[in-house]
């Protein structure tokens, strides 16, 4: 059965349509890029650090692209496939406050475990530090989460659910920017 088809088929077009806020026309023109790009249909974890070392050529954004990827990853085969792809630029790109901070909260959460605790949400604020320049209101890595906990730990357990962390950001606009303002990039 052999080549796969240069294509996208009609039945992944209207998946991809009822799942992003995009066109026809924007996920043909999305994909002709993306099979430009990767011939093979799949986006390694290379590559994705790849296109994030191109974005933030002066830091180091390595580990901040790993943390990204494993986000997207959604069947955690170890590659974007086009509709992981189109799915999380679509969140990135057009998705609500809720959208974008459910996807921040899977960046967050390392272990998967459907809670952010203090010492996952530092790595990534460290890994996001040495990606930019960028330091929001001065604070470390540690101190920022402290301030952060503070703010949307509502029930002090240590722990953010899913839900604690998208009403935080939803009440607190200055939060979405301190946990995203690296990631909308991606």
């Amino acid at each position: 059965m052999g080549k796969k088809s240069s294509k996208l088929r009609p039945d992944t077009l209207e998946d991809l349509k009822s799942q992003t806020k995009f066109s026809d026309a924007e996920i043909l023109e999305w994909y002709k890029g993306f099979k430009f790009e990767c011939p093979n249909e799949e986006l390694s974890i290379e590559e994705f650090r790849n296109i994030y070392r191109g974005l933030f050529p002066t830091g180091n954004a390595e580990k901040f692209a790993e943390h990204v990827f494993r986000a997207f990853d959604e069947n955690r085969d170890g590659i974007l496939d086009f509709r992981e792809f189109m799915c999380a630029l679509s969140v990135s790109s057009r998705g609500t406050v809720e959208s974008k901070a459910m996807m921040a909260f899977k960046i967050y959460d390392l272990d998967r475990d459907g809670f952010i605790t203090e010492s996952e949400m530092t790595e990534i604020l460290r890994a996001m530090n040495k990606m930019t320049s960028e330091n929001n209101m001065g604070l470390s890595p540690e101190e920022k989460t402290r301030e952060i906990f503070l703010r949307m730990d509502k029930n002090q357990d240590g722990s953010l659910s899913m839900s604690e962390f998208v009403k935080g950001v939803q009440t607190d606009s200055s939060i979405m920017h301190i946990l995203t303002s690296a990631s909308n990039t991606g």
